[in-house]
């Protein structure tokens, strides 16, 4: 009787979930590490979309704002920009928390960014009392998207984590 209790214990121990291999360790704490430097970009992109626009238009008006005269006369279009900007850096700093369950909203920042900066160089080339943009705004916002795409995971894995299905 002890030979018939004694093997299924033996087979339960060989069949013991294994832990991970040491490199799919590696490759979890280079995930977090990617996922923590995600945060800290999603947080400072938000801050300067909510404050930092604003600000640079004010000090490099003819680098960051599209209209002449006097950065406190914020035309119309200026005034519609500014508050889309903020509005997204609210949801940017929201997403920081939690960045693999917010992967569409940043990928629309960085290819709404990627298609603003190449429409705002196009009219900069084409205006040339626009220049100062393609050493301005341009290519903060290309900054912006490479930046984001480079931290922001691509793997099923992460979308995976993100909709809780891992």
């Amino acid at each position: 009787m002890t030979v018939i209790q004694e093997r299924p214990i033996k087979e339960v121990h060989a069949q013991a979930p294994q832990f991970c291999a040491p490199a799919s360790r590696v490759t979890n704490v280079d995930e977090s590490d990617r996922t923590r430097y995600l945060r800290i970009a999603l947080r400072l992109v938000g801050l300067t979309f909510i404050v930092g626009i604003y600000a640079l238009v004010i000090v490099w008006p003819s680098g960051w704002s599209w209209h002449t005269g006097q950065s406190h006369h914020l035309p119309h279009y200026l005034q519609m920009i500014l508050g889309v900007y903020a509005t997204l850096g609210v949801f940017l700093l929201i997403a920081s928390r939690n960045p693999l369950a917010n992967l569409s909203l940043i990928w629309f920042t960085v290819w709404s960014s990627i298609v603003h900066a190449g429409i705002m160089a196009a009219q900069a080339l084409g205006n040339s009392e626009q220049r100062e943009h393609l050493w301005g705004d341009v290519p903060a916002l290309l900054v912006v998207a490479a930046v984001l795409a480079v931290l922001t995971p691509r793997s099923t894995a992460a979308t995976a984590l993100a909709v809780g299905k891992k």
